[in-house]
């Protein structure tokens, strides 16, 4: 028996395949503990691909229950940090801590090194991505993208994306899958600032098999491409408006584009690009963007110059009225894209408040939104 073998299975005493196991100690810094799921398939004698994963609260279980359904069906190993907490000093520790503990622990393949995260610890995920990009196969981000919000034209790594249609960081997110002309995908779901859903992650999952099949990281599998294309061609038929078929078939065209005929979706798809309703559709999106993006703006402006204005009370009064109508739209009952805008910008004004000035956090806590979970 080899002795990578025997280290791996003195290791592994104790920890099933599975079920998740909500505390490992890493060998190396027993300050560091992580969450760990090992699909059923594992075992010493093959390398799997693993998932480090990164919760802005360092709960490492949630990441991983999130991943399980996907990592059981595809063969991967999860495993999220405990210690990865948001304005944490020892953020890098926890990285490496976790990493060179799974990698020692197990029998990975190191060349398809996936990270994730939620919020900040989707920054730390790409983080670590940009850090390392020739030991990195693949980021999935929930909630956040680059740690320096510098816009990019091309990654050396496939990026997944998701973002709820109520979350502050969704236009982050849209400017982020607008730049980028290397692999990525961008799913928005019905939601707030939270992590993607075990439904989705099975889909992030599958994308980047068909990422890592293109790219050599993975042997072609006709099989697991015809399944995952067969969801997809299911999937793209449910949604209720053309605007939807139409993204879902233009996706189908990059993601299988090399691994299977696309030519008809092809078709199909730019046919529907060149309708009027379809381009207005995308255009009023654009639109959105950019409103969102002047009222964010336009706010800040006024915050910073409270400090140094003689005219406290005008601008007092601009901010009250403008968090007003911000708030009052946000409460509307009927769900509107007019009512999911107002709740990302008063959701964004509230998690990037600067300002200590004490009558100005007076109204903001007249209309802060109740705070959601992650």
């Amino acid at each position: 028996m080899h002795l990578w073998v025997v280290a791996a299975i003195a290791l592994l005493a104790d920890l099933p395949t599975g079920q998740i196991v909500d505390t490992v100690t890493c060998a190396a810094d027993p300050t560091q503990s992580y969450a760990l799921f090992l699909p059923r398939a594992y075992t010493a004698d093959r390398a799997f691909p693993v998932i480090l994963a990164f919760d802005p609260g360092g709960r490492g279980r949630t990441p991983v229950e999130r991943y399980q359904a996907a990592a059981d069906q595809y063969g991967f190993i999860v495993a999220g940090s405990n210690n990865s907490r948001n304005n944490s000093p020892d953020i890098g520790r926890a990285v490496a801590a976790m990493s060179a503990d799974v990698l020692s622990r197990f029998r990975v393949d190191e060349r398809r090194l996936y990270v994730a995260g939620m919020s900040g610890g989707a920054r730390v995920a790409f983080s670590v991505a940009l850090g390392s990009p020739d030991h990195v196969a693949g980021v999935i981000a929930s909630s956040a993208g680059y740690p320096d919000n510098k816009p990019r034209k091309a990654l050396p790594f496939p990026v997944f994306a998701t973002a709820g249609t109520e979350d502050f960081n969704h236009l982050e997110l849209r400017r982020l899958d607008r730049a980028l002309t290397s692999p990525h995908r961008l799913s928005v779901f019905e939601g707030g600032h939270v992590w993607l859903s075990s439904d989705l992650a099975i889909e992030a999952v599958e994308w980047m098999e068909l990422q890592a099949m293109k790219s050599g990281l993975k042997p072609r599998d006709d099989n697991e491409i015809d399944r995952i294309l067969a969801k997809r061609v299911a999937a793209a038929g449910q949604p209720r408006d053309d605007l939807g078929r139409y993204l879902s078939l233009r996706a189908m065209v990059e993601d299988f584009e090399g691994l299977k005929d696309v030519k008809a979706f092809a078709a199909e798809s730019a046919a529907l690009a060149r309708d009027k309703s379809i381009r207005a559709a995308l255009k009023k999106g654009d639109d959105e963007d950019d409103r969102e993006e002047r009222m964010l703006i336009e706010v800040w402006k006024l915050e910073g110059q409270l400090a140094s204005s003689d005219d406290r009370p005008v601008l007092l009064a601009d901010l009250r009225r403008r968090w007003q109508s911000v708030s009052d739209a946000a409460k509307k009952p009927e769900e509107s894209s007019e009512r999911r805008l107002a709740r990302r910008v008063l959701s964004g004004l509230n998690a990037n408040l600067r300002s200590t000035d004490p009558d100005y956090l007076r109204i903001i806590a007249e209309y802060r939104p109740s705070r959601g979970g992650r």
